[in-house]
């Protein structure tokens, strides 16, 4: 009885063994792919705070020239009259 366990349990080391190999190729594949998409969200994220950050630029500068013009209207209105 002791026999079979202890037979039993060299296999399933040397069992355990020969999947260690494959997990560890398959691991390093694994880590390297997500290393790449980490890489590209990390782009994506960039590129869309700054299309954000752009359009919050773009409508302060037109909000501020319509001020501006506003402005402009009321002390062109007050040399005028």
């Amino acid at each position: 009885m002791k026999r079979l366990i202890l037979v039993g349990t060299i296999a399933a080391f040397a069992f355990t063994g020969a999947f260690a190999q494959d997990t560890a190729k398959q691991d390093l594949k694994k880590a390297g792919s997500e290393t790449k998409q980490a890489g590209k969200d990390a782009g994506k994220a960039v590129a869309k705070g700054s299309r954000k950050t752009t359009h919050a630029v773009k409508k302060g500068v037109n909000k501020s020239a319509g001020g501006v013009e506003k402005g402009a209207a009321k002390v062109k209105d007050k040399t005028t009259s």
